[in-house]
């Protein structure tokens, strides 16, 4: 067995709504524009390669396929799990995504997309699309053919630290000003419900996908209600956002030194605060903010020190 955490190099996505506050990381960013950082991936737009160890070079998906006493042997036909980075430079899109049935059939065997989000950070004042008005499908359909976005969209102010889940048919849209950090399953499907009317660099607005959207929308809308719970371990306190069908969030607060046993399938960590290291036998990994690495089954026993804040998920 392969006893040592993965970290993986990120993969960037150029947006029309992206910025350069990604660059706040440590990262060199391609562009001015960077919309995304996919921290780790096994979609076919974007595959996670492994930079220590006896992996290095080796691919998220390939690991995924080949290696499946990584992930304790865990079931499916590809990895389940998509982390992101996103800087919203500008409003994002209002979208909404399908869930599982409906992908397979209409996107050639995709996954479906639930989704949360942590901010990260935001500015004052910054708001997110989060939900709808609608009480019908038909009412739904009119008031966006109608462009009866202020009727329409549900907008909801936010603050660094906050935490949102976003079941797929939720229609949302992350405003301006906001950095998050995305766990989702692995799906790249969005259906574009509007996008401000703007254009891209060859002057041309980008499709948007109506039917779609009113086909795959919950209406009407339904907040999802989560318990969040605290628990603390010597110096580790880890908040659980969400437990679900698809994953389980929580938040890792390390100030000083605490000890830790890795049960699950595995881990996904990414450092979005501080420094810090895990430690295994006479073995140490520095890890600092803008960091990914997963924990593999059969991690053990470790110990984790430092300074930092981690966003953790798992099956």
């Amino acid at each position: 067995m392969n006893f040592e955490p993965l970290f993986f190099n990120p993969i960037f996505m150029d947006r029309i709504w992206g910025g350069t506050e990604l660059r706040s990381f440590g990262y060199e960013i391609p562009s001015e524009t960077t919309g995304e950082c996919w921290a780790f991936s096994a979609h076919p737009n974007g595959q996670s390669v492994v930079k220590n160890g006896k992996f290095a070079g080796k691919i998220l998906g390939e690991l995924w396929e080949n290696n499946k006493e990584l992930f304790g042997h865990a079931k499916g036909d590809r990895f389940p799990l998509l982390t992101k980075l996103l800087d919203a430079n500008q409003d994002l899109s209002v979208q909404v995504h399908p869930n599982d049935e409906y992908a397979n059939v209409h996107e050639n065997g995709e996954l479906g997309k639930t989704e949360c989000w942590y901010i990260v950070d935001c500015k004052e004042g910054a708001e997110i699309i989060f939900g709808h008005h609608a009480q019908t499908k038909e009412e739904l359909e009119s008031m966006i053919r109608e462009n009866k976005w202020t009727e329409l969209l549900n907008k909801v102010p936010v603050q660094k630290g906050d935490f949102f889940f976003v079941p797929s048919g939720t229609i949302h849209a992350i405003g301006e000003g906001i950095i998050i950090l995305e766990t989702q399953q692995n799906s790249d499907t969005t259906y574009r419900v509007y996008d401000y009317d703007r254009k891209d660099d060859k002057g041309n607005t980008r499709e948007l996908h109506v039917k779609q959207s009113v086909d795959v929308t919950t209406v009407p809308h339904k907040a999802d209600s989560f318990d969040v719970k605290v628990e603390s371990n010597g110096d580790l306190t880890v908040t659980t956002f969400i437990e679900c069908d698809y994953f389980t969030v929580e938040k890792w607060d390390i100030q000083g030194t605490s000890i830790n046993t890795q049960t699950k399938p595995f881990l996904l960590c990414s450092v979005i605060e501080g420094e810090g290291s895990i430690k295994k036998d006479s073995a140490s990994y520095p890890f600092k903010k803008g960091d990914h690495f997963l924990l593999p089954s059969g991690f053990g026993s470790f110990e984790v020190e430092g300074n930092s804040e981690l966003i953790v998920s798992y099956l």
